[in-house]
């Protein structure tokens, strides 16, 4: 049995190992990440979105003088279809 054999490919073997690490650290990774076409307009709508008022003014304004002076009126037809039909949305079949 040759002890010395063993030992020269075991050395072999260390020799690499250690040249594998070393290639390892001083390997130098870097992260990168690029948003997909869709994800780009998905952030320009939402920007347009944040940057719209909630209420438009212009009108709710003449409804709000209406009120005030009573001389608003809601037609009660429209009205009832108005609630049917919100009624008939909400009915699952």
């Amino acid at each position: 049995m040759r002890i010395e054999a063993y030992t020269q490919v075991q050395q072999l073997y260390n020799n690499n190992q250690m040249k594998k690490s070393k290639q390892a650290e001083t390997a130098k990774f870097s992260d990168q990440f690029e948003i997909s076409k869709a994800g780009k307009e998905m952030q320009t709508a939402k920007s347009a979105v944040a940057a719209s008022p909630d209420v438009r003014n212009e009108l709710i304004d003449p409804i709000k003088d209406q009120i005030k002076n009573g001389t608003y009126e809601v037609s009660n037809e429209s009205f009832a279809e108005k609630v049917i039909r919100k009624y008939e949305e909400s009915q699952i079949f």
